[in-house]
């Protein structure tokens, strides 16, 4: 049995009143999503574990059946594995952001979505200036994609219990009320590097030619780095330890295709895949139908809905789902269609993200589950009311993967 997993990034959502109470779930025209669930069975899906924050380090690792507070410390040591860092046992990975400031708050969490190589310039900048062993707390920059890159700390100082904020969960709020705080007495220094490269950032990126470029541009500056979800290196069972398959996944975004390194899994580049809505959907899907000919499981994850979420920008989410459905879910159906091998497809939200706030919510969200001959629970369409009626119920823990690939046993714990 093969399976294919489609996530749509933050594409469940909550009723909005410009859409007379609906979800944007409920008011996109998604025919290919909506046949997945009339033809398959649907039900929610708790991808958020009760005291855990929403991020998508939790419901990726959620989906794929880990237990988040036991397997990866921080999404940063997700990022760091599918951006071939090698941490060490004392190193603290933390994300890094480049994020634009206008009178002391922040304006956006991605430099206005700023390209990978206007970013990579930048951070090549931030190493020269900041990185290596001149302190006693010595750091290193790491280029990602886009807005999305890493800053080690490379000292047995260094120490992840600091608290530090999302920034897309805090978009026009002041960043004096937002700095690192130290969980305790311990990770004091570390608070005080993370706010001195702050703060230093902010001058090194101040006039630097690319955001000079920027400006004249009528863009948003990359006005300082923004380091969150601290974490060390943890160690995972694979997918095929667990549940016995070879997967593959397929995502623009270094924290998934990171999750895939440490699950065993293959990384499948596609280009033109880029983590915002004008990402290629077409390529995505291809590769899908391709990776299923030597793979038991294809990962197909997309971010587009998650950014137009971040963006507060309803009719772009929309688009995004609409796009999601017709672009990608509807040519991975016509091709498999076109084969015999048996093939369950799935299709959710990681997590719910609000349009109207550009946060992540820790709500249940709606999955979808089809294969050929289980009886289906004649639901119309996708989206988060219908789901709660559905026969699978609310899943939680490894209930999801289990249905996906048909394991009705429980399997040990990882």
């Amino acid at each position: 049995m093969k399976s294919i997993i489609i996530v749509g990034d933050g594409m469940s959502d909550r009723p909005i009143a410009r859409l007379g109470a609906k979800t944007p779930l409920m008011a996109a025209q998604k025919p290919n999503i909506d046949r997945i669930a009339r033809e398959g069975r649907v039900g929610l899906f708790k991808s958020i574990p009760n005291g855990q924050p929403p991020e998508s380090d939790v419901a990726n690792l959620s989906i794929l059946g880990y237990d988040p507070a036991k397997s990866v410390q921080g999404r940063a040591v997700l990022e760091a594995a599918s951006l071939g860092v090698d941490l060490s046992p004392s190193d603290v990975a933390l994300r890094c952001n480049l994020i634009a400031v206008e009178c002391g708050r922040i304006k956006n969490h991605s430099a206005d979505n700023i390209s990978t190589e206007e970013a990579s310039e930048l951070i090549r900048s931030l190493n020269e200036e900041l990185g290596g062993g001149r302190s006693e707390m010595p750091v290193m920059f790491h280029s990602g994609v886009s807005y999305r890159h890493l800053l080690v700390l490379r000292n047995g100082w260094a120490s992840p219990e600091v608290e530090c904020t999302p920034p897309h969960d805090h978009v026009g709020e002041k960043v004096s009320d937002l700095l690192p705080r130290a969980l305790n007495q311990s990770a004091e220094k570390t608070r005080l590097r993370l706010v001195e490269l702050y703060e230093r950032s902010l001058k090194i990126l101040a006039d630097h030619p690319v955001n000079l470029a920027r400006r004249a541009a009528g863009k948003d500056a990359a006005a300082a780095i923004w380091p969150w979800s601290p974490g060390r290196r943890s160690a995972m069972r694979t997918l095929q330890e667990l549940y016995g398959v070879h997967g593959a996944v397929i995502s623009a975004v270094d924290l998934v295709r990171g999750l895939g390194c440490y699950a065993g899994m293959e990384i499948i580049q596609v280009p033109g895949a880029t983590g915002l809505w004008d990402t290629n959907y077409e390529g995505k899907a291809a590769a899908c139908l391709e990776a299923l000919k030597d793979h038991d499981l294809v990962y197909v994850h997309v971010e587009a809905t998650d950014e137009a979420s971040h963006s507060r920008n309803l009719d772009l989410k929309i688009k995004c789902i609409e796009e999601l459905d017709g672009r990608l879910v509807r040519p991975i159906l016509t091709g498999l269609e076109k084969r015999d091998t048996e093939t369950t497809v799935a299709v959710l939200s990681d997590h719910a993200t609000l349009v109207e706030t550009g946060n992540h919510a820790g709500d249940p969200v709606p999955a979808a589950i089809w294969r050929r001959g289980v009886k289906s629970d004649a639901i119309q369409r996708f989206n988060e009311q219908e789901a709660a009626h559905g026969s699978l119920g609310t899943m939680q823990g490894d209930e999801f993967i289990r249905q996906v690939l048909g394991i009705s046993r429980r399997r040990q714990s990882d």
